[in-house]
């Protein structure tokens, strides 16, 4: 059971930070698009983050995933996957 709690907390902050990303990266995608690009860009934003020699709570681990959304939104772009 809380492995599907946890799955379905994923997918929602995912969804929230993909659309926010979308909205500042001006991404018209699906709400799809959303969920795979905040996943993604969470998982880019903690890599990312873990460079740092600091922890900065959920505060900052949300900043560096929107950060890391919009680099995957941008990768997708240059690829030419998914809308504008």
């Amino acid at each position: 059971m809380d492995f599907l709690i946890s799955i379905l907390i994923t997918v929602v902050v995912g969804a929230i930070i993909g659309w926010i990303a979308g909205i500042i990266m001006g991404s018209s995608g699906s709400w799809l698009r959303n969920i795979i690009c905040g996943i993604l860009g969470g998982f880019l934003g903690g890599i990312i983050g873990g460079f740092l020699p600091f922890d900065g709570g959920w505060i900052i681990n949300t900043i560096f995933a929107v950060i890391g959304a919009c680099i995957v939104i941008a990768i997708a772009r240059a690829l030419k996957i998914g809308g504008k």
